[in-house]
Formats: C-alpha cells, sequence, structure tokens
C-alpha cells in the first residue's frame, strides 16, 4: 500500500473512532410525569444509601447500591435492599452512562422502583425516578429534587429536550402528591 493509501486508511479509522466515541455518551431519557412514574413504580420508599459497589454482571459493569428503607411509600421493599446501576468502575475500567444515578453513603432518597427477577431493583426512569431529600439549614424543612431537574429529558408531545424535573419541592407537598396519584390510580382501576 502506497503512502497516500495508508493516509487514508488512517483518516478513516480516525474519523470512525471519533464517531464512535463521540457517539458513546449519547443516552435519551424520555420525559415521564409524577403521575406515569407512580403508576409504574412497583415500589415507592424513602431510604438512606448505606453503600455502593460495582462489579462485572453479565458482560457489563454495573453499580450495586445498597439502602435501608426509613419510609415505604407504596409496594413492599424489604428493609435492606439493592438496586443495580448500569455503569461504574472495576479495576482500570469505567463505564459511564448518561442519565444514570449515583449514589453516596448517607444520602436520603425517594425511590421510584421496579424489582428485577434477580431480587435487586432498577429505578424507574433513571434520573426521573431518583429524588434527593435536603434539609434547609436555615429553616430545617425537608424538600426534594429530581435528579432530572437538572438534565434534559425528551418531551415526545413537545418534541424537545426540556430540563423540568421537580426542584425544592417541600417534603410533604411532595409526600401528599404521590399519595394522591397512588389514590387516584387504585380508584381508577375499581
Amino acid at each position: 500500500m502506497n503512502m497516500r493509501g495508508r493516509c487514508a486508511c488512517v483518516a478513516s479509522a480516525c474519523f470512525f473512532l471519533f464517531l464512535g466515541v463521540a457517539t458513546a455518551s449519547a443516552t435519551t431519557l424520555l420525559r415521564m410525569s409524577l403521575a406515569q412514574m407512580s403508576h409504574a413504580a412497583k415500589v415507592i420508599v424513602r431510604a438512606r444509601c448505606a453503600g455502593s459497589s460495582a462489579r462485572w454482571d453479565a458482560g457489563e459493569i454495573w453499580t450495586f447500591s445498597t439502602f435501608d428503607a426509613e419510609e415505604t411509600w407504596s409496594g413492599s421493599p424489604p428493609a435492606r435492599f439493592t438496586v443495580r446501576l448500569l455503569g461504574g468502575s472495576v479495576g482500570h475500567l469505567t463505564s459511564t452512562v448518561s442519565g444514570v444515578p449515583q449514589f453516596h453513603r448517607g444520602e436520603d432518597v425517594i425511590l421510584f422502583l421496579e424489582p428485577t427477577s434477580l431480587g435487586d431493583f432498577v429505578v424507574v426512569g433513571w434520573q426521573e425516578g431518583t429524588f434527593r431529600v435536603r434539609r434547609d439549614p436555615g429553616a430545617g424543612e425537608a424538600s426534594v429534587t429530581q435528579d432530572s431537574a437538572a438534565f434534559a429529558t425528551l418531551d415526545p408531545v413537545a418534541r424537545r429536550f426540556q430540563t423540568d424535573g421537580i426542584a425544592r419541592m417541600p417534603l410533604t407537598l411532595f409526600r401528599a402528591r404521590v399519595a394522591f396519584l397512588l389514590r387516584s390510580a387504585t380508584e381508577a382501576s375499581r
């Protein structure tokens, strides 16, 4: 192969490598309303993260976060349960997936969960089904912020990306809204 042919091969390889890297981190999540998540979740729970670890499972790197249930809003989670999330770090390899929440020991969260056939759970809508609970140091009142409040999700009706998740909603109001949605779904199914 002459020099011109080698340059063309190298240029083509670089282009496809760049194309693969540029598209590898793309994740599109469809926006789900609180009502949709409440209906989709088999378990809604306020919990505290006890820790996380990553390992290989079925050819992928997964992070397994363990939680202690503090308040059950729907379903019947065990007192201690595990949530599996795609991605994580094992040895020198890191797998990152946009839209997948990350949890840290001691975090207070509200999770909308779906059980897996393996005995653990996945978060409905990834960042959309994850709400962080924070207490205002001045007022002492707890509020919730949805992880997707800062992550653009696709609104299929408007056909555009939006960052419109729940942000700093008082916990008491959020709990009442979820209870109302669950009650409405139960009454509608009768």
